[in-house]
């Protein structure tokens, strides 16, 4: 005679969940587990130290600097309150500088994006041999240091014996002074910037594009859809999220420059400070000023723009992703 248990399954109805452990083995487990996460924050603890002693610590003593009249040419500070922050506010010379680099960020990005996308275009079309040179071609400036780009540009752009003037007088165009023109040296520091920086987002590019199946494309060339319906209507789309990223980290560098305008510049900003950005300012201001507590303040003003636009693109091309 079979059990009622036995009868109850055989009919289909559901098995009885299995009883949750109790007692010593139940209780055995648990130190277990705890053993385990405190093993987890010990390798995470290494990391966590530099954080906060390189990051944190720096992030927290520049903000209380900030309302400090602290001096590189005295030892001591005093607090200030909000006079270092009142300052900043009325001169012009911030606002001058903080324009400059939006100025560079909207000049220099969509080529940056553009360019990139071309290259990883062409190179993810070429053959196996041809695919490896342009590799190597485009992503090889990334890798130089930015003092040995700044000394080429310089060298191109000089008049007279510039390459970039001297293509421009083969074509019977005149020459431009484009490291002392206030109109022109903007430009000529974009212009450096792209042809020093595009490889990073063409390898972003360029692996995403791997990355898209070949029978989408195939299915969409049975379906009659040209080279260009399939440019738009699959290779953007599922670019999307690359896209957003590329022009996120691109945004924020940009908003960072430095080293190319200082350098190309030799420190001056360029004529009437056509070429000084928000961080050459910070730097003359602690620096040459000696001023770390007004330093700090606008380093903090740079600080918050970047972080609103990132938050806004960042919001921009999630929603996108949404509706994607």
């Amino acid at each position: 005679m079979s059990s009622p248990t036995a009868t109850a399954r055989a009919a289909g109805a559901p098995a009885a969940a299995p009883a949750r452990r109790s007692g010593p083995s139940a209780r055995a487990a648990r130190p277990g587990r705890r053993r385990s996460s405190l093993a987890g924050l010990w390798f995470v603890l290494p990391f966590a130290a530099l954080f906060a002693v390189f990051l944190v610590w720096p992030v927290l003593a520049g903000l209380w600097a900030s309302f400090t009249d602290r001096s590189l040419a005295s030892p001591g500070a005093e607090f200030v309150g909000l006079a270092n922050w009142r300052e900043m506010l009325g001169d012009s010379a911030v606002w001058q500088s903080l324009w400059t680099t939006l100025v560079f960020t909207a000049i220099s990005t969509p080529p940056l994006v553009a360019i990139a996308l071309a290259m990883a275009l062409l190179t993810n079309r070429a053959a196996a041999g041809l695919g490896w040179f342009l590799r190597l071609s485009y992503f090889a400036p990334f890798l130089l240091p930015v003092a040995v780009v700044a000394l080429i540009w310089e060298w191109m752009y000089q008049p007279g014996f510039g390459m970039v003037n001297g293509l421009l007088t083969a074509a019977g165009l005149a020459e431009v002074a484009w490291l002392t023109d206030e109109n022109t040296v903007l430009a000529a520091i974009a212009i450096t910037t792209v042809w020093w920086t595009v490889g990073f987002n063409f390898l972003l590019y360029l692996a995403a594009l791997q990355g898209i199946p070949a029978y989408v494309y195939e299915a969409a060339a049975l379906d009659g859809a040209g080279a260009w319906q399939r440019f738009l209507r699959i290779t953007l789309p599922l670019l999307r999220r690359t896209t957003g990223l590329i022009v996120l980290l691109q945004i924020v560098a940009s908003l960072k420059l430095f080293d190319q305008a200082y350098i190309m510049t030799n420190g001056s900003g360029g004529p009437g400070y056509a070429a000084r950005p928000a961080i050459g300012y910070i730097f003359e201001a602690g620096f040459t000023g000696l001023r770390i507590g007004y330093a700090s303040a606008i380093s903090y003003l740079l600080f918050a723009v970047i972080a609103v636009v990132s938050l806004v693109q960042f919001r921009l091309f999630s929603r996108k992703g949404e509706t994607a």
